[in-house]
């Protein structure tokens, strides 16, 4: 059973995430057979340009959007702000904001994609959850290297999922 093992608040730079728009979950697969992320990487310069930035900047990302009866999702990275665009490719422009971040501490896959307990959470600590012009609320699922890719002694990684807060 997966469980959340630390929550904090971060302030993040400016910055551009790059990926592709999907209408459901799912498609990781696509991504690794395509070199996608790879294609990413080297827009930006490598994966040091936006820890650089960023120290938790460097995972596979997935981005949701949800509102009253909207969802969105992508798959992608962040990279520093005003990086170019790879053909194929969507963006968004994220300003300088603040995020809360659970770690999720369990079995890779349907163990610490349970999300749903990371929301009380940063609430509990005190953080307000952050929605944009049309109310939407953003979230996204950091998957970064060694705590998300590598499991400890007892075969567990750590998922970071992440809102924007105010």
């Amino acid at each position: 059973m997966a469980e959340i093992i630390k929550t904090y608040r971060e302030e993040v730079p400016k910055m551009r995430f790059i990926g592709k728009k999907y209408t459901d979950f799912g498609n990781w697969g696509e991504w690794f057979a395509n070199g996608w992320f790879d294609e990413i990487e080297r827009a930006m310069g490598g994966v040091d340009s936006i820890l650089a930035i960023w120290e938790s900047g460097g995972g596979y990302v997935g981005l949701e959007m949800r509102g009253e009866s909207e969802f969105e999702y992508y798959i992608g990275m962040f990279t520093p702000a005003g990086t170019a665009v790879p053909d194929g490719f969507d963006y968004i422009d994220i300003p300088a904001c603040a995020i809360g971040t659970c770690w999720i501490y369990g079995k890779e896959g349907g163990d610490t994609h349970q999300t749903g307990g990371c929301r009380p959470a940063l609430e509990q600590a005190g953080m307000r959850i952050w929605h944009d012009a049309r109310g939407r609320v953003w979230s996204f699922e950091n998957g970064l290297c060694p705590r998300y890719t590598t499991p400890d002694e007892h075969g567990n990684v750590i998922l970071d999922y992440s809102y924007f807060v105010e």
